[in-house]
């Protein structure tokens, strides 16, 4: 395929596809309580993808007798690889000068998506796509582009294979569209309800339904063979099709979250399926969905999407990290759009169109010229930048540390380390003296332990009764920074606490909990900072707690994460539906101090845990 295929048809309409799904994708991201189900856009990319290179190779078949393999790669390569590059070299270089704390693990980030077997790469390293908190990284996206790209270095062989020894296209679209349901079967089995979907979302084995899909639709739905007149009523039922199968799609975008089982037990094969229908029917030159699917918006997106999808990640990881984004959420949003938009412009500019045409056999020629350009012309310039941010880069990369923490990390994460190990332990109460002073093993003989009430500013009277108070505590990491001051507080207290843990996924937890009778009277949620839920999430929380316990919740202080307020808003409107839900307004008593963070903003350090586990004493008792 060295030259044009004869008669090869550029189907505008599947623009139009590519844009829906790289929106979904953003905004996924950017407004998740609004687009849930916006990761769904990949599986769309997936099929449109698998249908466009198995048609092209078709055609080539068809008219050739063969197919130019090595061709096929050089072209894919001059598609994919320039802006893989410049985003790379880009973001290491931003990382090394301006976000050193991203420095880990960039290394193996680069060098896996540079050969595309990132998504291995993540699940190897732990590396979980569903941490909106603590594990995004600038790279996290580059999975689907390794998932595909090793599609396209296996495909084109296989297909000669069933070129050859099948020949049947009957039999060759069977024989694919078994090996979909294989993957999809695959992603159900090793799928475990409950715990993080990562591996089968990111394995190229669970996931290659979507592309064999849109493949198996090419050998009986071949682009060039459609007719472009068709009876009305033929026409008719197309377009009826193809507006189900969006309206459909849409649907799913909005409301299928990825916390569902449904979806990996079948729910994503069925999203193919739809995407599937809406290809067919947007390749079909008889229907009217090309048309519709066609103007000049879906037209610049579209030939954009691969850039759009590249660095959205980048720039939305680079600037939550330098902005408070929790305020003025739709405003940030727009402008890490525009950010998206402008990056992926100049990109497909001055890096992906020219790149394309670009003779490769003359790059060092290119490189010499470039060298010995005037000072002052624009070659000269765009060199020694490029040059510059490069060597940045690769400094960067050769400096980067492997599964490392900074010293701030380090703290945190030996604080709740310790906490989790202690909430686990079922230990004696510590004794007390009658000054209400904690009498602990950990405190050395040089120190004398400090009396609780002048510690956490409670009178003897509210300490006393703490120490008799029996309390189910219940959250995440941000209860656990704090643990070991409440149980000095309230000894018969009961820490579960679990690192990332979502207020979403707590019910069967407290069901179970509730079933094994260690639910206390009082109850303390610390849940909401790892994100967003709905009412109706809070709802079944409270299915499973009824109304004879004392719930206090906790609201959050997430300043760098855009669900911030809607969490404190729900958790502020539960209060008030609730009679026995009481709210502890953490934010409003934090908010003016952040020298009681660690670097994250979040989780609260020594001197914040005392004033954390004030507010918390003063609240339960004053409710109970």
């Amino acid at each position: 395929m060295g030259k044009r295929l004869k008669h090869s048809r550029y189907i505008t309409g599947f623009d139009g596809i590519r844009s829906l799904a790289v929106i979904g994708v953003i905004l996924y991201h950017l407004m998740p309580a609004q687009m849930r189900g916006g990761y769904l856009g990949v599986p769309v990319f997936f099929v449109v993808s698998g249908y466009l290179i198995t048609d092209l190779l078709v055609q080539e078949w068809r008219q050739t007798g063969r197919i130019d393999i090595k061709q096929f790669y050089y072209r894919r390569m001059k598609r994919l690889y320039p802006a893989l590059v410049t985003m790379l070299v880009g973001a290491s270089a931003y990382i090394t000068l301006f976000q050193r704390n991203l420095l880990n693990n960039l290394r193996g980030n680069v060098i896996s998506s540079l050969f595309y077997v990132n998504n291995w790469w993540q699940i190897n390293h732990g590396m979980s796509y569903f941490d909106r908190f603590s594990g995004e990284s600038p790279f996290t996206h580059i999975w689907s582009l390794a998932v595909e790209t090793q599609n396209y270095i296996f495909w084109p062989i296989v297909f000669v294979l069933l070129m050859k020894l099948v020949k049947n296209k009957g039999k060759v679209f069977l024989g694919i569209l078994g090996a979909a349901l294989f993957s999809a079967i695959l992603m159900a089995v090793l799928f475990v309800p409950g715990q993080d979907p990562t591996r089968v979302y990111y394995g190229t084995d669970t996931r290659l339904f979507s592309i064999l899909l849109g493949g198996a639709l090419a050998f009986i739905w071949p682009s060039t063979r459609l007719k472009a007149k068709i009876p009305s009523q033929a026409k008719k039922i197309l377009n009826g099709i193809g507006l189900g199968s969006l309206i459909l799609l849409i649907l799913a975008f909005l409301f299928l979250r990825d916390d569902l089982s449904f979806v990996y037990y079948g729910g994503m094969f069925l999203v193919s399926l739809l995407s599937v229908i809406l290809v067919a029917i947007t390749a079909h030159p008889g229907a009217s969905w090309n048309r519709w699917l066609t103007n000049p918006v879906f037209t610049w997106i579209g030939k954009r999407s691969y850039g759009i999808y590249l660095y959205q990640f980048p720039v939305m990881i680079f600037y939550e990290a330098k902005v408070n984004v929790a305020n003025h959420t739709f405003l940030h949003t727009i402008m890490e759009v525009i950010l998206i938009l402008f990056v992926t412009e100049l990109s497909y500019r001055y890096v992906e169109r020219p790149l394309r045409s670009f003779n490769y056999r003359q790059t060092f020629a290119t490189l010499k010229e470039s060298f010995w350009a005037p000072v002052k012309s624009r070659r000269k310039i765009g060199f020694i930048f490029s040059s510059l941010i490069t060597l940045i880069a690769v400094v960067g990369v050769i400096i980067a540390p492997t599964n490392s923490v900074d010293a701030n990390q380090q703290a945190l994460q030996k604080q709740i380390e310790q906490n989790k190990k202690a909430a686990n332990k079922t230990e004696q109460p510590p004794v007390e003296d009658s000054s209400g002073t904690a009498q602990s093993g950990e405190a050395s003989s040089a120190e004398q332990p400090q009396s609780l009430t002048d510690k956490y500013d409670l009178s003897n009277r509210e300490i006393t009764k703490a120490k008799n108070l029996k309390v189910t505590a219940f959250g995440d990491s941000v209860l656990l920074a704090g643990s070991k001051g409440l149980t000095e507080i309230f000894p018969k207290m009961v820490v579960d606490g679990e690192v990332g843990r979502q207020l979403k996924d707590s019910p069967p937890l407290l069901q179970a909990l509730k079933d094994k009778g260690e639910l206390s009277d009082t109850i303390l949620l610390s849940l909401g900072t790892n994100g967003a839920f709905s009412k109706d999430d809070f709802a079944q929380i409270m299915n499973v707690l009824g109304n004879k316990h004392q719930v206090f919740i906790i609201n959050t202080h997430v300043p760098t994460r855009r669900w911030q307020n809607d969490v404190n808003a729900n958790l502020e409107a539960a209060s008030k539906e609730y009679k026995n839900v009481h709210l502890i307004d953490w934010y409003d008593f934090s908010n003016d101090h952040p020298d009681w963070f660690y670097d994250d903003q979040v989780h609260p350090n020594d001197v914040g845990s005392t004033h954390y586990c004030h507010l918390i004493a003063k609240e339960i008792l004053k409710g109970v």
